[in-house]
């Protein structure tokens, strides 16, 4: 089984994962979390990814990829996966079988901002409202178009993730189950 959580930044992605995960029994992925890991490792990928990370940007496919692929698959061998901030590109979506389920998280970029800016996990990217912005730019021109992908393979569940955390997991919980 595998699920890829997609939203904003802020929508809740950290969130559910883990939820969601220990709910089915599966593996959770944090891609945010594998790319600060390594970039804070020391090593050479680290090193590279870092500047990215920084900025608010997402780190180039390739980058990622070498973080996330060798983490999917140890879960995959392990009976399946919930993904949180990953694809987010086509591209990195050309990587998983086509049959995964995404759930997007959906949030509009007002409560997303104030999210982030309330947020105190020690990330860098979230202290300043330009690189906020940026993050919510580059999800609209890179990430989003994913949603029509998943759409478009009948494997989309879209869910209200401004409201508690409760009633979103509630709400996910429910649209898979109603799926299968």
């Amino acid at each position: 089984m595998g699920i890829v959580l997609l939203g904003p930044p802020g929508s809740g992605k950290g969130t559910q994962g883990p939820l969601l995960a220990e709910r089915l029994g599966v593996r959770h992925l944090s891609t945010g979390l594998l790319l600060r890991d390594a970039a804070s490792s020391g090593t050479d990928l680290g090193r590279k990814i870092a500047p990215y990370l920084d900025r608010g940007e997402l780190a180039p496919d390739d980058l990622t990829m070498a973080v996330v692929e060798p983490a999917v698959a140890a879960a995959r061998a392990e009976g399946g996966y919930v993904l949180d901030g990953f694809p987010r590109t086509l591209d990195q979506a050309s990587h998983l079988p086509e049959d995964d389920i995404a759930v997007h998280l959906d949030l509009p970029d007002d409560v997303a901002r104030v999210r982030l800016a309330e947020r105190d996990e020690g990330r860098s990217d979230d202290d300043d409202p330009a690189v906020i912005d940026h993050r919510l730019r580059v999800y609209h021109e890179r990430t989003a178009p994913l949603l029509e992908l998943y759409g478009s393979r009948a494997r989309l569940i879209t869910v209200d993730a401004d409201q508690p955390a409760e009633a979103v997991a509630g709400a996910i919980a429910a649209a898979l189950e109603a799926r299968s």
